[in-house]
C-alpha cells in the first residue's frame, strides 16, 4: 500500500540522514518514478524533505525533524534491542517483519540514542542452543505460530515417545515456548493443556475453526508449573556420592547443574573429598550419566547403582578386552 510505503520512506530518511533515490527504490523494490511521485506527496503533505545535488547528493530532512508515528519513547524503543531474538523470528517466519520493526525502533530514538542502540545491538548476542547441541529444525513452525496468533485449531499427526508412536490429534494452540534451541506449543485438548515438541509434529492441517482460549491463561505461568510439575516426575529417588577432591575443585567446567548445586552447598571433609545427596531419574539414567565421571565419583548408596555401575564396567571391559 502506498500510506506503508510513504511511511517506510520517512523512516528510512529519520533512520540513515541521507539517501539517493535509488537506494529509496532499491530498499523498497519499486522504481525511480514511484519514489520521486512518493516524496513529492511527502513534501505536499508538509514533511519537511529536500534533495541535496551534486555526486554525494540524495533526499533529506530537515535537520532536526523527526516523526512520532512509530508512538515509542526512546528509553522504550532503546529497551527493546536487549530482547531481539533475529534467529527465533527468522524460524517463526517474520524475518521482514522483524526488520520493518527494527527501522521503525531506531526512527523512535534521537541520534545520540540511535547510536547506543546500534551499540546495544552489536555488542550484546542471545544464542539459544545450549552447548554440544544444535537447534532442532521444526518445519511445522510457522503454522503453528500462525495458529497461536489467530487462535485457530490444527489437526495434527504427532510423533510420541509411547507407543502407539503416531497419533492425531486436533490442539486449540495457546502459545509457543522455545527452551534450549527446542520450541513447545501448549495447547489446550479434550484432556486439558498439554505441551508438544514442535519438531515432532509430522503433519499439520490448518482450519478456519477459532477457538475461544481461558482469558486467564499465563503462558509464563504454565510454563513455570509445567517445569516444575516435569521435576517432581522425573526424578525418582535420590543417590548418595563421594566426588574426589580434583573433581569437586572443578565444578566450574561440569555441566550437570545437579551435582554442581549440590557441591557447593556441601562442605569439604578432610582431603578434600565431598559428600552430596542429588536426585535421579532412574537407576540405569543415573549409572549413565556417572559414568562419564570414571574413578572421580564414588556412588555410595544406593546399592542398586553401585551394581549398576559395575555391570556396566564389566560390559565395558568386555568389549574392548
Amino acid at each position: 500500500m502506498r500510506s506503508s510505503r510513504l511511511l517506510s520512506i520517512l523512516l528510512l530518511l529519520q533512520t540513515r540522514r541521507q539517501l539517493t533515490a535509488r537506494e529509496l527504490a532499491d530498499e523498497l523494490e519499486v522504481s525511480l518514478r514511484t519514489i520521486y511521485r512518493d516524496v513529492e506527496a511527502l513534501a505536499a503533505a508538509g514533511v519537511p524533505v529536500y534533495a541535496d545535488q551534486g555526486r554525494a547528493g540524495g533526499y533529506r530532512l530537515v535537520e532536526g525533524y523527526r516523526t512520532r508515528l512509530t508512538g515509542l519513547t526512546e528509553q522504550e524503543a532503546a529497551a527493546l534491542f536487549l530482547v531481539g531474538m533475529p534467529g527465533a523470528a527468522a524460524a517463526l517466519g517474520l524475518t521482514a517483519e522483524t526488520s520493518a520493526a527494527e527501522l521503525k525502533l531506531l526512527a523512535a530514538l534521537a541520534p545520540d540514542q540511535r547510536d547506543r542502540a546500534g551499540r546495544l545491538k552489536n555488542r550484546f548476542h542471545l544464542d539459544l542452543p545450549a552447548w554440544y547441541r544444535d537447534a532442532e529444525t521444526s518445519p511445522q513452525l510457522s503454522a503453528v505460530a500462525d495458529a497461536v496468533l489467530h487462535d485457530r485449531r490444527v489437526r495434527v499427526r504427532y510423533r510420541r515417545w509411547e507407543e502407539p508412536r503416531e497419533v492425531e490429534r486436533v490442539l486449540e494452540p495457546y502459545g509457543l515456548v522455545l527452551k534450549n534451541g527446542i520450541w513447545y506449543v501448549v495447547a489446550a485438548t479434550p484432556g486439558g493443556l498439554r505441551t508438544y515438541r514442535v519438531s515432532n509434529i509430522l503433519e499439520l492441517t490448518p482450519t478456519d475453526e477459532e477457538f475461544e482460549r481461558d482469558a486467564d491463561f499465563s503462558l509464563a505461568q504454565f510454563w513455570q508449573d509445567h517445569l516444575e510439575g516435569f521435576d517432581r516426575i522425573r526424578y525418582t529417588g535420590e543417590a548418595v556420592l563421594k566426588v574426589s577432591p580434583r573433581l569437586a575443585m572443578k565444578m566450574y567446567d561440569v555441566s550437570f547443574p545437579a551435582l554442581v548445586k549440590a557441591v557447593a552447598a556441601a562442605v569439604p571433609e578432610p582431603g578434600g573429598s565431598v559428600v552430596v545427596t542429588i536426585p535421579i531419574e532412574s537407576v540405569a539414567n543415573a549409572a549413565t550419566t556417572l559414568s562419564r565421571f570414571g574413578d572421580a565419583i564414588e556412588v555410595l548408596e544406593p546399592e542398586e547403582l553401585r551394581t549398576e555401575l559395575r555391570d556396566l564396567g564389566q560390559r565395558i571391559r568386555d568389549l574392548y578386552s
